[in-house]
């Protein structure tokens, strides 16, 4: 499993360089790392602080498009590659999966398309994902990378079902689907002449604890992996909005290619209690020690 950091933050790219093997960024994080520096004082434009972050990161950057329509999305995308990716032959292009929101001119597939135009010429990163049937979609199209947003998932489930919103909290796939077992077995127990009824109220009980089938968003990587690898379907998965260092546990387990993580996951990561317990316990014992 490949480690990439999900930061702009040149001060952290710094930190941990040696230990991952990507970046991901988004427009967002570009420019509230640039207006951070400005506000130190240091003047530096966007242009020029990409540059810098291509080349401290050996491996792949995303960089995202902002464009929604088919041919701004492709003409941003050969911009962006043109500009940046001789800077250090790293530059991925970042497009979400869908740009179409029913709220203006934008029309479905017009990123499946983008991403089927640029297959073979410039690497993609199809972002945003956030079903099964949607990473099918991108593999179809010819993503080199796809982005299933795991933390936004739980988020949404914990709003679903009425968990407090622990922004960095776990969400426990396997347990809610024991919850929603549960609460099955005592609808079948009602007084219901027929099992269409029964089915009826187990299925209500059931839908609060899942969006269409998925319970998590660790559950939905699994998911993916599992279609791609009876497909054969060669696109990358990276996990995406890590919120924790469970759900990189986890996700190793599930064998997926690469996690992006925020800074403070990779700090999580690295350390544990035991750890510092027997560290300071072996520098108390070597008190003296000389070799």
């Amino acid at each position: 499993m490949k480690i990439f950091l999900d930061t702009a933050d040149f001060n952290e790219i710094e930190q941990v360089k040696h230990v991952i093997d990507g970046l991901t960024t988004n427009p967002s994080l570009m420019n509230k790392a640039v207006e951070s520096l400005r506000g130190k004082g240091e003047n530096i434009n966007l242009e020029d602080y990409i540059r810098k972050i291509l080349k401290a990161v050996k491996g792949p950057v995303s960089l995202e498009v902002n464009s929604a329509k088919y041919e701004a999305i492709v003409e941003e995308a050969k911009l962006l590659y043109d500009k940046y990716n001789k800077v250090n032959r790293n530059v991925v292009i970042k497009i979400p999966v869908s740009t179409f929101t029913g709220e203006d001119s934008v029309t479905q597939f017009e990123s499946l398309m983008a991403i089927r135009k640029l297959k073979g010429k410039i690497p993609t990163n199809a972002t945003l994902v956030m079903s099964v049937s949607q990473a099918v979609l991108a593999a179809k199209a010819g993503a080199t990378y796809i982005s299933p947003f795991v933390g936004r998932i739980d988020d949404s489930l914990k709003k679903k079902i009425g968990i407090p919103p622990d922004r960095d909290g776990y969400l426990d796939a396997e347990l809610l689907e024991d919850i929603a077992e549960e609460l099955v077995e005592k609808s079948i127990n009602h007084k219901t002449t027929s099992i269409g009824s029964v089915y009826s109220v187990a299925e209500r009980k059931h839908n609060k604890f899942h969006d269409d089938g998925i319970y998590s968003g660790v559950d939905l990587t699994e998911k993916i992996i599992s279609v791609y690898d009876n497909y054969g379907f060669k696109t990358k998965i990276i996990a995406a909005s890590i919120r924790n260092k469970r759900q990189v546990e986890e996700l190793a387990v599930a064998g997926v290619d690469i996690v992006t993580v925020p800074f403070s996951v990779l700090l999580e990561m690295e350390a544990h209690y035991k750890t510092k317990e027997g560290v300071k316990k072996f520098r108390e014992d070597a008190k003296g020690l000389k070799y």
